[in-house]
């Protein structure tokens, strides 16, 4: 017993190893953490602009190179979204929505059961004309990306994708395989969509999309005219045409009652 309490009194005054402080983390990583932590707390959402590399220089008193480091390993990590000659910006981790639901239409016949495939029948670097300029805010003659894609359902054409890209938002879309990835889906992972304008009518098919969509001149068409916005600026104009037939546009949402002394009769 008492050679029991002797080892335990020699062993509490035996000296502890000291104990050191983790060592500083590098500077471009204390950078990265400020970034970090203001897209984690919601202070800087989707689609904002983040410190340029001469602001955070002087912010954080970190030298260019630095800056530079931690905005680049961000963005290869998925946080920040880097547009040459405009800025870097926070990435959706999402889809953003806007009033009409902006999907893919590969996800779409997933939903109903259906084998999604496309084909690309164009996808080139055009000179904007007065439409497409206006449309986009751009000047005419600026170049913008053009797709026109026909996307199957069980190898039976139900949407035709006439698509025009501002190239500052989407610098690589020519390099996309499309037959793999819809643009949709690679447009909304790489630019969080801030705004969308649909316009929705009834159209008959014009001789090119009969012959893609294999109609008949007759066959009642539903025409989506949609325009999205990211960073700020115009980032789509996109003609989507579908098979009256062949495809229904429609959706479920809540409406706020109305006040009961507003109500007319049979309301």
């Amino acid at each position: 017993m008492i050679t029991h309490v002797a080892k335990k009194d020699n062993e509490m005054s035996r000296p502890k190893p000291p104990i050191h402080p983790p060592p500083p983390q590098p500077r471009y990583q204390q950078v990265k953490n400020y970034v970090l932590e203001r897209i984690v707390s919601g202070e800087w959402q989707p689609g904002d602009r983040v410190p340029s590399e001469h602001q955070l220089v002087a912010a954080m008193g970190v030298s260019r190179a630095t800056a530079n480091r931690a905005l680049r390993e961000l963005s290869q990590e998925g946080h920040l979204t880097r547009l040459h000659g405009v800025g870097t910006f926070v990435r959706a981790q999402k889809p953003s929505m806007a009033f009409l639901e902006v999907k893919s239409i590969a996800d779409e016949i997933a939903e109903w059961g259906g084998t999604h495939t496309a084909a690309v029948h164009l996808l080139a670097e055009e000179k904007a004309g007065e439409v497409v300029a206006a449309a986009m805010g751009l000047g005419v003659g600026q170049p913008v990306f053009h797709s026109l894609i026909v996307h199957f359902d069980r190898q039976r054409p139900v949407q035709l994708s006439d698509r025009f890209v501002n190239p500052a938002v989407a610098p690589d879309y020519l390099a996309q395989d499309f037959t793999r990835i819809t643009p949709n889906a690679y447009l909304t992972r790489i630019a969080p969509i801030q705004e969308a304008e649909h316009v929705v009518e009834a159209v008959l098919p014009n001789s090119q999309a009969q012959k893609l969509l294999v109609i008949g001149p007759t066959e009642p068409c539903l025409l989506l005219n949609r325009r999205t916005w990211s960073f700020g600026m115009v980032a789509t104009k996109t003609l989507l045409l579908y098979p009256g037939s062949r495809y229904r546009l429609g959706g479920r949402f809540p409406v706020s009652p109305m006040p009961s002394a507003t109500r007319g009769p049979g309301a």
